[in-house]
């Protein structure tokens, strides 16, 4: 059993499961979040009586779930039903086309040959193939490990991965090179769609972003309860090893003490001493100092251009129409326009691509009354400067929903059948990102190595969550909270190792 006290700033998913290895280990753990429940932007809104998550919705990379549970001696399917979906996503465009993509891979390409014609069919398979050794190129150098670099990743990958990477066109944008891959465009709007996986450009983003539409080949699943319910039970099996969670509870800055961690001072006065933190927190907000000054260097700035924010809302209501599937993506002819729009001229895109996850769809085969929805537009992160007012808000909802009917989908929603969430209300929950979503933007192809690690430059704090490595979306953030705990467990040892041992003349090491 460890003396050390830990404190997790955030009960996020990067928070929970730092917080569970380490509750695990045997520390004192101590995690507080101004929210009153975890989750984080694993989050759910409650619409007469529904709740409907209305953060991440995809739950995919099972296999870092699988492992997480299993190091800490349980097994992720005794705690939560997974239905694997059939129908990766349903897309429609506004000349009348929809395509399917499936988990059976032989399904999509006839749905693709029916939709685009034999010659892009052929394409989607060299494509699949391509993306294949990426994912499996990239994996273990770059996503399994905790601390990557450009030389290090081609020193692990060898001449073989390099030429993987080089056959991608790894250093083009993700658009150039799907216009390798693909001649119909729509099906370059569709892959391209990844890059904001990463709240990121597809103009911008670089070509190895496109190994996400592998993760989703590899499958997708749906959790019973929703993926809130994924929150709750990481939280449960904290807490059954000892960890304290403390709810609607702002930490206000990180004391250090002699160059390191002491401890964390609350809103309400109260200091917590421990030494150790995991900040599960966007990385800008120690940058910024609204975690105190004494940590404003903890994390280098390389790369400033913040991520998508989004414009969301939640509904329960009747729909008709369009035949729903769970996940379903409606593109404008002008994809290019959009990022302009958002990145450019940082504006709400005119005519932007909706999202729409109905979570009562893929498992059942109708839909009877009323039906919960989140539909999700992209938005500049502007939440914490030149504010949209709610005169702008209400024009872009009333122009989403139009352009939804105008796809045929008619979504039966009055003003109480709905909660919409902006730019500002993320930028309120995760202060100093101004609604970013997924940390800084992944543009350019260095992008992927200017995300912060685990270690910060302060000794006795560790990050975790999606604006640090290996970066946003709910494996991600899973994966970046086990490397902390690891960092931190590994520094914890080493130190107490060197303690132990006096160096020459009798006197210990501090």
């Amino acid at each position: 059993m460890s003396e050390d006290h830990v404190v997790v700033i955030g009960a996020g998913m990067a928070g929970l499961v730092s917080a569970l290895q380490l509750g695990h280990r045997g520390f004192k753990v101590t995690v507080v979040d101004p929210s009153d429940q975890p989750g984080g932007k694993m989050r759910q809104a409650h619409v007469n009586g529904a709740s409907i998550d209305s953060g991440p919705t995809v739950f995919t990379m099972r296999w870092v779930f699988e492992q997480i549970y299993a190091s800490v001696g349980e097994r992720l399917t005794d705690h939560l039903k997974l239905d694997q979906l059939s129908v990766l996503g349903r897309h429609a465009w506004r000349d009348g086309s929809t395509l399917d993509l499936f988990a059976d891979p032989d399904r999509s390409r006839h749905a693709i040959e029916v939709f685009a014609g034999p010659e892009e069919a052929r394409r989607f398979e060299s494509f699949c193939q391509l993306i294949r050794k990426v994912y499996d190129t990239l994996e273990g150098p770059y996503i399994r490990e905790a601390n990557p670099s450009a030389l290090n990743l081609s020193q692990s990958i060898g001449l073989k991965g390099l030429g993987v990477l080089n056959s991608l066109g790894a250093f083009q944008s993700m658009w150039r090179s799907l216009g390798r891959q693909f001649k119909d465009e729509r099906l370059q709007q569709l892959f391209a769609r990844y890059a904001t996986y990463c709240g990121s450009s597809p103009w911008e983003a670089p070509a190895t972003l496109m190994l996400i539409a592998q993760v989703e080949l590899d499958g997708v699943w749906s959790v019973q309860g929703g993926i809130h319910a994924l929150a709750k039970n990481l939280e449960a099996l904290a807490r059954q090893r000892g960890v304290t969670f403390r709810y609607n509870t702002w930490c206000d800055k990180i004391q250090t003490q002699s160059n390191r961690v002491s401890g964390v001072t609350l809103r309400d006065g109260e200091t917590l001493a421990c030494e150790h933190v995991v900040f599960n927190g966007d990385a800008s907000a120690l940058r910024q100092g609204l975690l105190g000054e004494e940590v404003t260097a903890s994390v280098p700035s390389k790369n400033n251009t913040r991520s998508l924010s989004a414009v969301t809302w939640s509904v329960h209501a009747r729909t008709s129409g369009f035949a729903l599937d769970r996940h379903n993506v409606f593109f404008q002819d002008d994809y290019a326009q959009e990022f302009k729009s958002i990145f450019g001229a940082a504006n709400l895109p005119n005519k932007p691509t909706v999202y729409v996850c109905a979570q009562d769809r893929g498992t059942q085969a109708t839909i009877t009354g009323k039906e919960r929805l989140l539909c999700l537009i992209n938005a500049p992160a502007v939440g914490d400067g030149r504010r949209l007012t709610q005169e702008m808000i209400q024009a872009c909802q009333t122009q989403t929903f139009s352009l939804l009917q105008d796809f045929g989908l008619k979504v039966h929603a009055g003003p109480e059948d709905l909660i919409c969430n902006t730019p500002m209300s993320f930028h309120q929950r995760y202060p100093g990102t101004g609604g970013a979503l997924y940390g800084q933007a992944t543009h350019g192809w260095m992008a992927a190595f200017a995300r912060p690690n685990s270690r910060s430059q302060m000794p006795g704090l560790y990050l975790a969550g999606g604006s640090v490595h290996p970066g946003p979306g709910m494996p991600m953030a899973a994966l970046s909270g086990r490397m902390a705990a690891e960092a931190l467990m590994g520094d914890r040892n080493s130190t107490k190792k060197f303690h132990a041992a006096g160096t020459y003349g009798g006197t210990l090491t501090q």
